[in-house]
């Protein structure tokens, strides 16, 4: 598979809150790092993370690609992201960001290894 089709996958998995496609994109070893510097190491954290998340159905996000670059057995994204959700309290919101997913390819198959969110 090329690099562009995983990141694709990666992403809508993402976009359809499918958890088990989701975890098929990625590393036993990855890191992610949340916008608000949380640090979450290997793919079960993650995993409870977006456990979470996913089952949250008020936010949606939208990403537009800012740079991809692939170079023999890893790769890159960098992404703008618009991310909508609601505060407790029920009130909308708009964050943006810049979202950098890092892939390695293993056994043939790119997998994320880091995934690191920085606010705007």
């Amino acid at each position: 598979m090329k690099f562009d089709e995983a990141l694709a996958l990666h992403l809508k998995a993402i976009d359809e809150r499918d958890l088990d496609g989701y975890l098929e994109t990625v590393h036993q070893d990855a890191t992610l790092i949340l916008p608000n510097g949380t640090l979450l190491t290997g793919k079960d954290e993650i995993a409870k993370f977006h456990r979470e998340w996913f089952a949250d159905q008020d936010w949606s996000m939208s990403s537009e690609t800012v740079r991809v670059s692939e170079t023999g057995d890893s790769a890159f994204a960098l992404l703008a992201v618009a991310y909508n959700d609601v505060d407790p309290e029920g009130a909308p919101y708009r964050k943006t960001y810049h979202l950098t997913l890092v892939f390695a390819r293993s056994d043939g198959r790119w997998l994320l290894v880091h995934d690191q969110n920085t606010f705007n």
